[in-house]
């Protein structure tokens, strides 16, 4: 499994559960939303710093 695969697919869960929760609690819908992006965005730097390289070699 590539790493940084992971924090990115948890901070997308994260982050549509908070703007699922926009209406009802919005300052929780914005804490999850912000710490969803910031999960994303950290998985998707190290998906794109370990593009060339495998675990296995």
């Amino acid at each position: 499994m590539r790493e940084g695969l992971i924090p990115t697919v948890l901070g997308t869960a994260v982050t549509a559960s908070g703007v699922a929760l926009r209406r009802k609690y919005p300052m929780a819908a914005t804490a999850l939303t912000g710490f969803g992006v910031a999960h994303v965005v950290l998985g998707a730097i190290n998906l794109t710093q370990n593009r060339g390289r495998s675990r296995f070699f």
